[in-house]
């Protein structure tokens, strides 16, 4: 039986203190079963792990955050074209609810909308590979491989270059235009840390 989720959507000033321990709290939990690195950022009540997002979409149940995902409007550069984007990121659902069909996207989409973006993407790790393929299965977005992400790192530090490339799965949803619109090219200049 699929658990009884509650959606919420809200800026990110909006949140309170609270707010953002429950979610730091969250992202330990789910995160860190794939690497204690990955748990990292989320140290005390910090709920986020490069840029901050601009919007969240926050799945509550009866046990506190169920799942999240954050959006930041942002212009990248793909190939050599200039587009405004939501980039998507610090998605997670709760270890305990994951394989029940909990999906924000039937949420996030009328978001997007709103946002008057052309297109929302994110970058997820070749490890989540076959997750994504399956949460594409609906037709909402295309997944893009062979595609490099090059970020600013979120600090600064003295041993390591200021940027990042990386090969990345990218998973592109097309928000009233058709995919075809997406510019060709390998490289996207995300100009800003990971979100």
């Amino acid at each position: 039986m699929s658990p009884q989720v509650r959606w919420k959507v809200c800026w990110e000033n909006e949140l309170e203190l609270s707010d953002h321990t429950e979610l730091a709290d969250f992202f330990r939990k789910t995160y860190g079963p794939t690497g204690a690195y990955n748990a990292l950022p989320f140290e005390g009540a910090r709920s986020w792990s490069g840029a901050r997002p601009e919007l969240r979409v926050i799945g509550y149940d009866a046990h506190g955050v169920a799942a999240h995902m954050g959006l930041l409007r942002r212009f990248v550069r793909v190939g050599e074209v200039d587009l405004l984007v939501c980039e998507l990121g610090l998605w997670g659902v709760r270890p305990d609810l994951e394989g029940y069909g909990i999906n924000s996207m039937r949420i996030v989409y009328p978001v997007l909308q709103q946002l008057g973006v052309r297109f929302a993407f994110g970058g997820v790790r070749q490890a989540l590979r076959n997750l994504v393929l399956r949460l594409c299965r609906n037709g909402l977005a295309t997944v893009l491989e062979g595609v490099r992400v090059r970020s600013t790192l979120a600090d600064v530090y003295l041993n390591l270059p200021p940027t990042r490339c990386e090969n990345v799965i990218l998973v592109v949803f097309p928000i009233g235009c058709s995919m075809s619109d997406w510019p060709s090219g390998t490289l996207i200049e995300r100009n800003g840390p990971e979100l």
